[in-house]
């Protein structure tokens, strides 16, 4: 049974393609699991736009201009690449370590998005104007599918990646991130759950790659010496 999209729509058929699609392919299959998870599935599809929605529809003009401009900021992960600049500059060995693996994570989280994922699930942006996202929340539309969100994945990727020789730096940065990743839902680009499986991909790939670097033998190494001083 198709689902209405967030502006009390048909869902389009790219929106369709993540989750009917899934569904409709379990759904044929004999099995009670199959439909069963097919029907989740369609529900979590529904409360996905459901967020959507609500998140459109409430009214909050005094977080609009500073999401915006969060939002903005990740484009291209400039944000993430800053910080990596200031700790390679100003951190020493150890904040050109993580500088290093925040860099690569980001590298190798964009790669695995862009290039694999976007092209997998045929997702469309999501309606803005239909669903009364306030303009003042407008940042650009990307022309890129829509599942899963870039922004989201590239912040917890950095993140994660920093964390492993900088836990409470890491932390910190998973704020930040996580705050982008709502920014991408506020400003009307993605979906909530383009944002949640993002930010997941991001993390693992972060987590990966920091692990690894300490594989390497400067890493071990380094990771070595870094507990030596404490």
């Amino acid at each position: 049974m198709a689902t209405r999209g967030a502006a009390g729509e048909p869902p389009d058929e790219g929106d369709e393609a993540v989750a009917e699609r899934l569904a409709d392919s379990l759904a044929r299959r004999a099995g009670p699991v199959s439909r069963q998870v097919a029907q989740g599935l369609r529900e979590l599809g529904a409360i996905d736009r459901a967020i959507y929605s609500a998140v459109a529809s409430t009214p909050t003009p005094t977080l609009d201009e500073p999401l915006r401009r969060l939002s903005d900021a990740a484009n291209n992960s400039r944000l993430w690449l800053a910080i990596a600049a200031g700790l390679a500059v100003a951190g020493g060995e150890a904040g050109r370590r993580s500088a290093v693996r925040g860099t690569l994570a980001i590298g190798i989280t964009s790669a695995l998005v862009n290039l694999a994922a976007k092209s997998v699930w045929s997702r469309q942006r999501p309606d803005r104007a239909g669903a009364g996202v306030p303009g003042e929340r407008n940042v650009r539309m990307p022309a890129s599918t829509s599942f899963p969100s870039g922004h989201a994945a590239s912040g917890f990727a950095f993140a994660s990646a920093i964390g492993r020789d900088q836990p409470s730096l890491g932390f910190a940065l998973q704020f930040l991130a996580a705050a982008v990743a709502y920014s991408r839902v506020h400003t009307g680009v993605h979906y909530p759950g383009d944002v949640v499986v993002g930010s997941l991909i991001g993390a693992g790939t972060g987590q990966t790659v920091a692990g690894l670097m300490d594989r390497l033998p400067s890493g071990r190494d380094s990771s070595r010496s870094t507990r030596s001083d404490h």
